[in-house]
């Protein structure tokens, strides 16, 4: 079994009830064992405009899914929930749930439409406040810092945005 993290968002309906509920549902397949999940947090949108904040979490899970069937399963999981993805549409959208597979163990792949560790997150407050909230001394597998260092990195920068720690219901 292998640990893997997960990022949870949602902009569109009831965010909350929605993560809830995806979360759980990955728990269903026999292959994945969920372990923790972080408190929600609403989330300005980043590199798009919307009317509508995002509500993020992280998740920590073990599963002997390769990342490839971990992601497949994650994308699964989206459409059960009503994520459409429209060929060819550029730029980020409104979205009733998105599921990024954020690092699995220590690997690291590249390798078409599957990047781990996911390129991007260590610059998102969106992932690193909830993903530090479960696993603050995880080390990223490519950068050799903590979670937790790894947030302090990027709270320092002028370009942050608001980010508040909410409940779930």
């Amino acid at each position: 079994m292998k640990t893997a993290f997960i990022g949870l968002g949602s902009n569109l309906g009831d965010s909350l009830f929605v993560l809830q509920n995806a979360w759980t549902s990955l728990g269903k397949d026999a292959r994945i064992d969920l372990l923790n999940l972080s408190s929600p947090y609403r989330t300005e949108p980043v590199g798009m405009s919307a009317n509508r904040w995002f509500i993020n979490a992280a998740g920590m899970l073990k599963t002997s899914l390769s990342p490839k069937e971990l992601l497949d399963c994650l994308i699964n999981t989206e459409q059960q929930f009503g994520r459409e993805r429209i060929p060819g549409q550029q730029g980020y959208q409104d979205r009733i749930l998105d599921l990024d597979l954020l690092l699995y163990d220590q690997q690291v792949l590249a390798g078409g439409r599957l990047v781990i560790p996911h390129p991007e997150m260590h610059k998102r407050l969106f992932v690193l406040y909830p993903l530090n909230e479960i696993a603050p001394d995880f080390r990223h597998p490519i950068l050799k810092k903590t979670v937790s260092e790894l947030l302090s990195d990027k709270v320092c920068d002028p370009e942050c945005y608001e980010v508040e720690k909410n409940i779930w219901p």
